[in-house]
């Protein structure tokens, strides 16, 4: 059954249709997008990620051969799931719509070209910010959704806590809670280059109004850069729960996937000629999921 339109559609035009449709503002898919996670693709079913660890090695010459360290290996599984985005649109609901020029005269017509291409890129940016929003706090018995790295994090006692008392964030308490965060990064993660804290929209927003405030910045011209704390990045993870920050190395976190283009491939496919229905379908399929590798090297902040 074709997905519900009113009928008629539901316009205000009035003269030339003008090429656009404008859809609502999307949260774009930048922890990928901008390099924040390590992407894993061709992985068809799980892949699993051997994490060695060992105590000090050096010691004290002998003429023996004697072992120097106790080496222990352990491995993480990063299995991502398979999802899908089916859609199914009936010609007939466009043919008194002003779009309905774009179908040609023949009974035997097809989906506004204008609509279609509107269509794909709806889709494809509407999985986008979905798996933008996975990564970070996607629970995996919610449909359409895997654990993202905030709830397995929460779940692994290896992974370090930040604690704090607060309830909310705020610009006057952001650069205080920041702190806590850098506070409870060991030193071995804090001195490698592809470390930073991975904040939400609200925190970032927090930070530079308190910056603009100290008088940091100029109040009309503030969040055109990098931002930084203490000359660690803060890198904006547009998917991340607001109640929380992370803080890790680049390295330690990954994103896994059959085929990465998947997740931007949207099929139209005419039903026409399959059974002679008036109805175009809007397929999607793609496999998706996260993981991170050494929960030690992470850091979880947590409002209370």
């Amino acid at each position: 059954m074709a997905n519900s339109l009113s009928t008629p559609i539901s316009t205000t035009y009035a003269g030339e249709y003008g090429k656009k449709i404008i859809s609502a503002a999307l949260l774009s898919g930048n922890t990928i997008q901008n390099g924040g996670i390590e992407v894993k693709p061709n992985i068809k079913y799980k892949e699993v990620m051997k994490k060695i660890s060992s105590d000090d090695i050096v010691k004290n010459a002998d003429c023996d051969f004697n072992g120097t360290s106790t080496i222990t290996l352990t491995e993480r599984i990063l299995q991502p799931e398979e999802f899908q985005v089916n859609l199914e649109l009936c010609k007939k609901d466009f043919h008194s719509d002003w779009l309905s020029v774009e179908q040609g005269f023949s009974a035997h017509d097809n989906l506004p070209t204008s609509f279609a291409d509107f269509l794909v890129g709806h889709a494809a940016a509407k999985v986008a910010q979905k798996m933008e929003q996975n990564i970070w706090g996607g629970v995996n018995a919610t449909e359409g959704e895997f654990d993202g790295l905030t709830v397995l994090m929460a779940a692994d006692s290896d992974v370090i806590d930040a604690t704090t008392t607060e309830t909310s964030i705020t610009a006057s308490n952001v650069v205080g809670e920041l702190e806590k965060v850098l506070a409870a990064v060991p030193n071995t993660i804090y001195s490698q280059d592809d470390f930073s804290i991975y904040v939400p929209i609200n925190v970032a927003k927090a930070y530079i109004q308190a910056q603009a405030t100290l008088g940091y910045l100029d109040r009309f011209n503030v969040g055109r850069t990098e931002l930084n704390f203490q000359g660690v990045p803060l890198f904006v993870a547009n998917g991340m729960p607001s109640d929380h920050m992370v803080a890790a190395e680049k390295s330690n976190l990954f994103f896994g996937t059959g085929v990465l283009a998947d997740m931007s491939e949207v099929k139209v496919i005419d039903m026409a000629d399959y059974d002679g229905s008036q109805n175009v379908r809007i397929i999607m399929r793609f496999t998706a999921g996260v993981q991170y590798g050494i929960g030690s090297d992470a850091v979880l902040y947590t409002l209370a």
